[in-house]
């Protein structure tokens, strides 16, 4: 007897690409997708955290030393999770001045080769955050698409064609229809379960378990 769903479990990812929280985040997603394999369909989209840069630290961090301040408080974040690290000089050089660029990219490449999206962010969140490198500039997002393989000319053309800005358009809309309060959060069960922020993955792997559970049971979930 086929105990397993006829359909891949959905799971959405909203992210900034430029979010600590996200990055620290990134390895247990990528443990879903080890972890479930065709169980789990991964959809990766974005909310807009760091869209104006200089808007959002002057906001939160003017009183507070400003993108050295910022740079700081990174600091001893990161210092609680050994499986990530962080660039000595990040946000101290190369401030991207917009998440947005690296956003509209991916969205692109989702329209040229979806499977390849979750490499291209991996990619992109290396360069900055271990590399210290400016990802909302063009000649360092099109190396990106290189160094794994896109043909830069395709995801151009998604561009272009104003596919990838309608598709970024969705995201925003979604995130509003869906009252996504900030990056990292995971939507499950149609937007029935909201898993927002540094969730661990065991919290995430007991979610999709039950789902799961009760999409070959035939009941509802009590999650």
């Amino acid at each position: 007897m086929d105990t397993s769903p006829k359909q891949p479990l959905e799971l959405t990812y909203y992210s900034d690409i430029l979010c600590v929280w996200a990055y620290i985040s990134q390895p247990r997603i990528d443990q879903v997708t080890e972890q479930f394999s065709d169980k789990v369909s991964i959809d990766y989209r974005f909310c807009s955290v760091f869209g104006d840069v200089a808007h959002m630290i002057g906001r939160n961090w003017a009183k507070h030393g400003g993108y050295a301040g910022y740079a700081d408080h990174l600091c001893k974040v990161i210092a609680e999770f050994d499986y990530v690290k962080l660039h000595p000089d990040l946000w101290r050089r190369n401030q991207p001045v917009s998440s947005t660029p690296a956003h509209l990219v991916v969205k692109a490449l989702q329209r040229v080769d979806k499977g390849r999206c979750r490499d291209l962010l991996c990619e992109l969140r290396t360069r900055f955050f271990t590399q210290c490198m400016d990802i909302s500039q063009w000649l360092v997002l099109q190396d990106a698409l290189m160094e794994i393989g896109v043909s830069t000319k395709d995801v151009q053309d998604a561009m272009h064609s104003g596919l990838a800005y309608a598709d970024l358009e969705a995201d925003r809309r979604n995130q509003q229809t869906f009252m996504i309060q900030g990056s990292p959060t995971i939507l499950l069960n149609e937007g029935r379960q909201k898993l927002y922020g540094n969730v661990g993955f065991r919290v995430i792997e007991a979610n999709i378990d039950e789902l799961l559970r009760s999409s070959v049971a035939g009941v509802a979930s009590w999650c």
